[in-house]
């Protein structure tokens, strides 16, 4: 089985979630998934991911889907599990963990301490 068949789902959904310049290529045995999306549908894909592979162990897939702006605003994020501040900041270029700290200071006490399922606003 291809890596493209294992992961059809994957791809089918970056195509009807209007992923702009989608690019897909098989190279090493690692299927690259290369395009441009908003952060909720970069993290809808990322859900979709773990779904097919839920330990990530396969190493088999790198997505690199730059964010955009979406309306140029605030966005909102959900914490995964194992995610934390400085993680989540690498997804927004030009946003530090500081300003999601700032921007979330009504529901985060100490910026080490997150938890999957809170909701997060990244300051646009």
């Amino acid at each position: 089985m291809s890596l493209q068949d294992k992961y059809q789902e994957l791809i089918s959904q970056a195509n009807s979630a209007g992923v702009n310049n989608l690019q897909v290529r098989e190279q090493d045995n690692v299927l690259y998934i290369d395009g441009e999306a908003t952060a909720e549908v970069k993290d809808q894909l990322w859900s979709t991911y773990e779904k097919l592979d839920p330990e990530m162990r396969s190493a088999d897939v790198v997505m690199n889907i730059a964010v955009t702006g979406g309306g140029g605003g605030e966005q909102v994020y959900e914490v995964k599990s194992g995610d934390n501040l400085s993680k989540i900041a690498k997804n927004y270029p030009g946003v530090s963990w500081q300003d999601i700290y700032q921007a979330n200071k009504d529901q985060i006490k100490d910026p080490n301490v997150i938890y999957p399922g809170q909701k997060l606003k990244i300051p646009g």
